[in-house]
Formats: C-alpha cells, structure tokens, sequence
C-alpha cells in the first residue's frame, strides 16, 4: 500500500509554491484533484514548452504529476456547488487564493468547515495573515528580495547590484513546508479526529530557511556581530579550476584540511605567521580556499577525484545542468527514466528521492490534461451526495 493510499486532496492552488507541495503528496500515493480554470488552467501548465499542447508544459509534466483535473468555475452558482460536494468527501483543501477573493467565492474556513467539520484548511499565503502585507501578491522574486536573499551575491562578489538565485527556490521551500503542514495536519486529525485551519506564508517559510545559517551572531540579543555566514560569503569559496574544468572541494574539518594541504604539497601554509594570523582574525578558511585554488590547475578533474577519493576528501565536479542526465551516480540508483505521456509524448521523469522500506514504491501517474477527470469526479461528488 502507499504511503498516503485513501487521502484525498483537494488543490486550489497555482503555479509552484501549492502544485509542487500537493506533487510530493500524489507521490506518496494521495488521491490530488486539481481544480483549475475551464479553457487556461493552471499557470503552471505553461511553465516550460508543451508540444504539441502548449496546455502541458514540460514543468507541468512534473509538478502536477500523478493528479486527477476538474475545471470548474467558481463564481458559477453550479460549479461552486461541484466543489462543495468534492470538499464534503476530502480530507484536506488547500488553496492559494488571497483570504478576501477567497471568501466572496464562498471557500473560506468557516464556510468549508460547515462543509466538512474535520477538514483540513491550509491557505497557501505570500505573507502572514496577520502583519500588515496581508492582503500584497507574492511571487518568488518578491519573497527572495523581502527576505534579504538578493544581498547574499553581493556580499560574496562585491557587486552592490541585488540578484536573485537564478531558482525558483521561495516557491519550491514553501511547498516543502506546506507539505510538511498536511502531514502534520493529517497526523494530528489521526489522533483526535480534528481538522483545523492551517497558514503556510511564503515569506516567513523562505525567511526561516534562509535565516537559519545567515542570521548568525545576529540571532543573540544584543547582537555580538553581524547577519550572515562568512564560510558561505567567502568569495573565494567557489568550485576550483583543474586542467580540464572545476570541483567542488570542502575541507571541513582541521584533519581533512591538513591532510588536503598533504596533498596539495601545500603542508607549510598551515604553520606559517601568515596562517596563524589569518586564523587569530577567523580569516584562515579564505587562505585555505586561495591555496587550494592555486594548485588544483596542476591536475585534471578525474585525476583529482581519484586522489581525493582514495584519501577521504569530500569532493566532486563541478557539471553543467545539460551534463546531470547523464551522471553515473543518478544512472545506477534509476532516479531518472524515460517515459510516454499520453499526450505530451516521450520525457523524462524524475523519481522521487526518499525511499520507504514498508512502502512499495508505486508507479507514478502522469500530468493531467485539463478536465480530463471532470465527468467521473463530478459523479462521484453527485453520488456521494445521494
């Protein structure tokens, strides 16, 4: 049996931050009906090339993997009454719909408890309901500039110009607490038969996340020294160059160090004035990487790998996004495999990367086109009615 055999969802959500939590739940085998918009459908859909679809977006292949699709809309008196009788049948309804747009549709928590009492309410938010960005949009980019996370290039590359991380990462880590959520929710309800209405903000989630290695010596009050963590500021802290290309390296401890700078015939640096001066300034770790920077071009990527392998250094090369297809590691364990979308054609999927030893790992099903479950789940939200 999946792990989540008999949970029904019902997703309301768009784009990544809802689609990518409710993605990882329909892995573990929840029943996710998707309800989208009649002709568009989720944004989420265009994210990404779809051909000849351009409604199945080669993003959309993954994050709606695995989910049933009704298109209805809600401010029709007849669809509204569809997803009333879908959420009578759920477990859990999450949506992302900002709190007032929400309740004039008639979807809030009160009215879905009424519904059904024992739901489980989560509200996907940009921003706590309770702080005066409440009722602002919410998109990666804003989450990433809110929570301090354009200045971390900066600091590391002196350019003063704010970036984001070229990621989608606000998103994707609040879909990781928001899945987080429903298993809390769902254990909770497991042992006292109660639902509950559960907030899941974007900013507070990615800020948490950011924050837990950046806020550093800001964290104690009054603060002894300032936001951010020097050993991933460092700008010398980068993939080195070899003969042939870069690696990644990290000497984490004083005996790896030492034995790396063995390696590197680099032994002396550690007992020279200059490193004891660096080390009194808590500066030591930039001399290290400028070292170890300086002598890593004497050897290709392969070479180095052998040599560190063999000697318990952490390491490893530094791919191109086209070259991680095609990684040994990822070929062996099967974390990727082709396969034939009904409609989308040939792709390729990504296996989810926990395994449970007393669950089966079930075969994942694929992304929806729009309404393609709307008929059989509209009989059974009738039938369940009577």
């Amino acid at each position: 049996m999946a792990m989540l055999e008999g949970i029904r969802i019902v997703d309301l959500t768009t784009v990544i931050f809802g689609p990518y939590a409710t993605q990882m739940l329909a892995d573990l085998g929840a029943e996710v009906i998707k309800v989208e918009t009649p002709g568009l459908g989720d944004v989420s859909r265009y994210l990404g090339t779809g051909k000849p679809d351009p409604t199945m977006g080669s993003i959309h292949l993954t994050v709606n993997r695995g989910k049933r699709s009704i298109a209805l809309d809600l401010k029709q008196a007849e669809d509204a009454a569809v997803l009333t009788d879908i959420i009578a049948t759920a477990d859990v309804f999450f949506h992302n719909i900002r709190g007032k747009a929400i309740a004039r549709l008639g979807f809030d928590y009160e009215s879905c408890r009424a519904i059904k009492p024992d739901i489980i309410y989560v509200h996907g938010t940009g921003f706590g309901q309770d702080g005066p960005y409440a009722d602002l949009q919410a998109y990666d980019d804003v989450i990433q500039a809110a929570s301090g996370t354009t200045s971390l290039l900066p600091r590391v590359d002196g350019n003063p110009r704010p970036r984001y991380i070229p990621s989608l990462i606000a998103d994707k880590v609040a879909g990781q607490f928001g899945a987080q959520a429903i298993l809390a929710a769902l254990v909770h309800k497991l042992r006292t038969g109660e639902g509950q209405h559960v907030e899941v903000p974007m900013f507070e989630c990615f800020t948490a996340f950011m924050l837990t290695e950046h806020l550093r010596d800001a964290t104690l009050d009054p603060p002894i020294g300032p936001a951010g963590y020097p050993r991933q500021l460092d700008p010398a802290r980068q993939p080195f160059p070899t003969a042939d290309g870069h690696l990644a390296i990290v000497p984490y401890t004083p005996a790896s160090t030492a034995r790396l700078m063995e390696l590197l015939g680099s032994e002396d640096l550690l007992t020279s004035p200059e490193y004891a001066a660096a080390k009194a300034a808590g500066t030591q770790m930039t001399l290290i990487y400028e070292e170890i920077a300086r002598r890593t071009p004497a050897k290709t990527t392969a070479e180095w790998l052998a040599i560190f392998a063999e000697n318990a250094i952490p390491a490893m090369a530094a791919h191109d996004l086209e070259e991680v297809r095609d990684d040994p590691h990822l070929t062996a364990t099967g974390f990727f495999r082709r396969r034939e979308h009904p409609e989308a054609g040939g792709f390729v999927e990504m296996r989810p990367p926990v395994k449970y030893g007393a669950a089966r790992a079930g075969e994942l099903g694929f992304a929806p086109r729009i309404d393609q479950d709307g008929e059989a789940i509209r009989a059974e939200a009738a039938a369940h009615r009577g």
